[in-house]
């Protein structure tokens, strides 16, 4: 038997065997080589690729098809050829070709022998060219074996490629995300939000100031309190509890400079700093009405009506900086230009300032002539104290920032923000283990920057067509932006303590370095918020994790409808509840606050008692309405919008299957690795075989036979598996095997044998497809159907009883009609043979009168 798939070259055309024009037999070449066709199968073989047989010729010289190589056989007269076996013309990968020339033509002339040599000299070339194809279609580019993904595939992939790209990508993009989710959890830790509760606790005070005299106060009192602790907590009346290095102190024992923290461990870095900003005198409009009486008017806050003037007191100054009494701008300061959002405004980072003492008394000095000197005025719109402590048992910065607000309407509006940050990020181990963690993350940032650039190169524009593919950008974006400012706060941060170092009577600006460290921290959570959602591209060959995606966009049109139509009326609600009670309820003080307060009302959360105090009639009103329109209606609607696309979905999906079945391959993989280091699992491999129509594996009748017993099946049981499926009918010999082939292999003999065997061919084919679409039932499951059908013959009983009756019913229905009808006939001939009587008594009675008056 020839293999599939070799094509002879040129030379090996010529020597083909041929069989005399007369019609012998078989005669023997003179040379004594052996014929060129022996039995098949039962009497000889063809020759293989590369073997030569020859045949004594009259000159022909004939071709025909023999799995690839071409063979003639002319017969009388003419040059016929048959295929080599029934299966040439069925099997399409086949290369054997037929060819008959016309009647009256002798492959004897050598014309007819040169047009053979081209023929068979240009198949070859058609088929390397098409080899090459595939061979060039197979080598890609040494890059794309590292970035090769299932965008850059061509459509007509192999399936086996496209899995083992899409688990490559699963693979590494779950690295990826590993690192990520590794760098994200160390920027902050549990423990921060403790340190930040711990230091506000310190300052409580400080949001119940509403004027200046409780300003003064909180600054005089609970300020240097928090501030500057000198002291231990030991009262020290006792002699004989001297403090350290004493002899003998009454009182409590004070603490060296280098240990005055707050809290006795949070140190405070440099100094803290006063900051205020006023306006310009005769900012505002004056009604004419009370020019008389008010001659002064300060506006509310806004940069361009910062006051740049000094005022410096007419008294001398001796504890206060020259730069408390005049404008600063930030350059000036050596600070950054940062921005304080507050309650009625937004501060610039300009102003007057003054640095805070040492120590407490020095703080206390400072303090009392800035409120004798009346460093605060009608002018004043804002006041900042700024200070930033470091913990050094948790490496954490915290920049602290309390601000006081003099709107103008009067009075004091108080604010705080502690900024908890981390900015000496490697320290100890497992800082560097995260430093380790950073550049594999950064390496992969660079390996999907390519990935993503190779992408953009194939498709064109149509890329950013794709979600996932702008998803891709936004997480590289992203973590552009947070290693970019990663890098920058590491080199700034350095910079600055060093400098803390050398000028520890400076204030240290650290509001720009922590408003950085908050900006890169949140790039860092959004992208790795937007790497898990991204994660649902590399799993959606299974149908079930595409549920979520596919049901947003299938409703995304009714979504978008329902959006239009909830926010007009959103909107109405909340603008009427900010024009009711903006003025009365403090949740309604703002539209936009007005659009947060709804929002929570929706989710339960809501100040019913409020709206019944601002008013009576109206509160409850629009409450009632507000609750019925968007929870009980609209609310709603998007639920059932959602539903009902929801159950399509699912039913949809119900009836598809997986891109690939992912269990079904880790198998293959497992089995092949341990084939690898010497494990077999034969009844595994058998399985596999013959779930894979491509597999070469031989599945011989003992192999079958052996993991049959394992399974405690009986001979008996295993004679009959091999009677009902040896298509072939060649139990003596043989394997069972998906590639194997028919089993007439011999060349016809005759045109009536071809057809026979090529009828035999199509009945075996019809054979194999019945058997495979036939399946053998179990006793316990005869059992099961027989009681099934027992169970449907009673209900069907049951029903054709009562169909019984009401066919009964239905007749006695229609007699009934009929005697009816009956009645209703002879009422009518009853009531039509009196009208005629009477009609004919009517005729009558003017004849007989008409005769009587004759008379």
């Amino acid at each position: 038997m020839v293999d599939e798939g070799i094509t002879p070259s040129l030379e090996d055309s010529e020597d083909v065997g041929s069989r005399p024009a007369s019609g012998a037999g078989g005669s023997r070449p003179a040379s004594g080589a052996e014929p060129s066709r022996p039995a098949s199968g039962a009497g000889g073989s063809r020759p293989v690729s590369g073997a030569e047989a020859s045949r004594p010729a009259s000159g022909a010289d004939a071709s025909r098809p023999v799995s690839g190589a071409a063979i003639s056989r002319p017969a009388t007269g003419a040059v016929s050829s048959r295929p080599a076996t029934s299966a040439a013309s069925s099997r399409p990968e086949s290369r054997a070709t037929s060819s008959r020339p016309a009647s009256g033509a002798t492959s004897s002339r050598p014309g007819s022998r040169t047009q053979s040599m081209i023929a068979e000299s240009d198949e070859p070339d058609i088929l390397t060219l098409e080899s090459n194809e595939k061979t060039e279609k197979k080598k890609k580019p040494c890059i794309y074996n590292i970035w090769y993904t299932k965008e850059l595939m061509d459509e007509d992939e192999e399936e086996e490629v496209v899995v083992k790209t899409t688990i490559r990508e699963l693979v590494v993009y779950s690295v990826f995300l590993l690192m990520l989710s590794i760098v994200t959890f160390s920027m902050t830790s549990p423990i921060y939000y403790h340190f930040k509760t711990m230091l506000g606790n310190q300052f409580t005070d400080q949001l119940e100031v509403h004027n200046a005299d409780s300003f003064w106060e909180f600054m005089e009192g609970q300020l240097l309190d928090g501030l500057f602790w000198e002291e231990y907590y030991n009262d020290g009346d006792f002699r004989s509890y001297v403090c350290k290095s004493e002899d003998e102190q009454i009182g409590p024992c004070e603490l060296s400079d280098q240990n005055r923290n707050i809290l006795y461990e949070n140190k405070v870095l440099g100094r803290a700093r006063l900051r205020q900003l006023r306006v310009k005198d005769q900012t505002c409009t004056i009604p004419e009405d009370f020019s008389g009486v008010i001659l002064n008017c300060w506006a509310p806050y806004e940069e361009s009506l910062e006051d740049t003037s000094s005022f410096l007191p007419k008294k001398a100054r001796t504890f206060t900086d020259e730069r408390a009494w005049s404008y600063q701008t930030a350059d000036q300061m050596d600070v950054s230009n940062v921005a304080i959002s507050g309650k009625v405004g937004t501060y610039s980072g300009h102003g007057s300032i003054q640095n805070l003492g040492q120590n407490r008394n020095e703080t206390n000095r400072i303090l009392m002539e800035l409120k004798n000197l009346r460093w605060i005025g009608r002018s004043t719109r804002a006041v900042m104290i700024d200070f930033t402590v470091y913990n050094v048992n948790i490496n954490a910065f915290c920049v602290t920032n309390f601000l006081f607000e003099f709107p103008a309407t009067g009075g004091v509006l108080a604010s705080s923000d502690f900024n908890t940050v981390k900015l000496l990020r490697y320290v100890n181990t497992y800082d560097y283990f995260i430093f380790v963690c950073e550049i594999i993350y950064f390496t992969f940032v660079l390996y999907y920057i390519v990935e993503e650039i190779l992408e953009i190169k194939k498709c064109g524009l149509d890329y950013f067509k794709g979600f996932w593919n702008d998803m891709d950008i936004i997480v590289l974006v992203l973590s552009i932006i947070s290693q970019s400012l990663n890098i920058y706060l590491h080199l700034t941060v350095e910079t600055q303590i060093g400098e803390i170092l050398l000028k520890p009577e400076s204030y240290p600006d650290f509001r720009m370095i922590g408003n950085l460290y908050y900006i890169f921290t949140t790039c860092l959570t959004l992208c790795s918020f937007f790497g898990w959602i991204k994660l649902f591209k590399y799993v959606s060959f299974n149908k079930t994790m595409t549920q979520l995606t596919t049901t947003l966009s299938r409703s995304s049109g009714d979504l978008v409808a329902f959006s239009v139509m909830f926010f007009i009326i959103f909107f109405a609600f909340a603008q009427l509840g900010f024009l009711l009670f903006g003025t009365q309820v403090n949740n309604y003080g703002g539209f936009t606050v007005t659009l947060f307060t709804l929002l929570r009302l929706i989710l339960g959360d809501f100040d019913f008692d409020s709206l019944d105090r601002a008013n009576r009639l109206l509160g409850p009103i629009y409450f009632m309405s507000y609750v019925f329109f968007v929870f009980f209606v609209l609310l709603n609607m998007f639920l059932a919008i959602i539903n009902d696309t929801y159950g399509e979905v699912k039913a949809d999906l119900a009836s598809q299957e997986n891109e690939f079945e992912l269990g079904d391959y880790v198998r293959k993989g497992f089995t092949k690795l341990l084939r690898k280091v010497g494990i077999k699992n034969k009844l595994q491999d058998i399985v596999n075989s013959a779930k894979d129509p491509n597999s070469e594996e031989e599945i011989t009748r003992s192999d079958i036979r052996e993991q049959l017993k394992k399974c405690n099946f009986s001979d008996l049981e295993i004679e009959m598996f091999f009677q009902k499926y040896d298509l072939n009918e060649d139990y003596e010999g043989g394997y069972l095997s998906n590639n194997s082939q028919d089993p007439y292999e011999g060349r016809p003999k005759s045109g009536k044998e071809a057809r026979a065997m090529r009828a035999q061919s199509v009945r075996l084919r019809s054979a194999r497809f019945n058997n495979n679409s036939s399946s053998v039932t179990s006793v316990e499951q005869f059992a099961v159907l027989t009681q099934k059908v027992d169970e449907m013959e009673g209900v069907i009983g049951n029903i054709v009883a009562k169909i019984d009756m009401v066919l009964i019913k239905l007749e006695g229905i229609e007699l009934s009609k009929e005697k009816r009808k009956e009645t209703m006939f002879k009422i009518f001939e009853g009531i039509t043979k009196e009208e005629t009587d009477d009609e004919m008594e009517i005729i009558e009675t003017p004849e007989e009168n008409a005769e009587n008056n004759i008379e």
